[in-house]
């Protein structure tokens, strides 16, 4: 086998040039909005914890943004905590509960479907995160519906 001669990474190292932007910072417009959707499991993917930071990057660029929880997204947004509500168990638990707070903190809407929390999830409205409006099933289609006839960025994620 050849002898490799480079030396070995260590923690402060580059792997790729974190300074270059390809695109322009955009910025929202005066009275542009944004929805991000999700329809993803809490603690299943990673898909719904980047979500909420694209969101969080959204309300910072200026847009109006709403965060919808409906099916199984509506999981990320009910209070976790172990052995009580607010503990940690392990690092990175609260990650769901803490980006919410930060988001809405920040002035963001978080929207989660009434139906999923009780019907499919065993949950009820005191379970949902300080802030969080739930909404009727109905609303879950009225609110994309909105965003889409005000021209808004829409972010969806499926998963299962």
């Amino acid at each position: 086998m050849p002898k490799v001669n480079h030396p070995a990474h260590v923690d402060g190292d580059y792997f790729v040039d974190y300074e270059e932007k390809v695109f322009e910072d955009v910025k929202a417009e005066p009275g542009q909005k944004a929805l991000v959707t999700f329809h993803t499991v809490a603690f299943e993917g990673s898909i719904g914890f980047v979500n909420m930071l694209q969101a969080t990057r959204l309300q910072r660029k200026g847009f109006d943004t709403s965060i919808l929880l409906y099916g199984p997204g509506v999981t990320l947004g009910v209070q976790r905590g172990f052995p009580t509500l607010g503990s940690e168990a392990f690092p990175g638990h609260l990650n769901f509960n803490n980006q919410l707070k930060k988001f809405m903190g920040e002035g963001g809407k978080v929207y989660a479907c009434r139906f999923a929390l009780q019907a499919l999830y065993g949950h009820g409205e005191p379970s949902l995160i300080e802030g969080i409006t739930p909404i009727n099933p109905l609303d879950v289609l009225d609110v994309v519906l909105l965003h889409k006839r005000d021209g808004a960025v829409i972010i969806d994620t499926w998963t299962l």
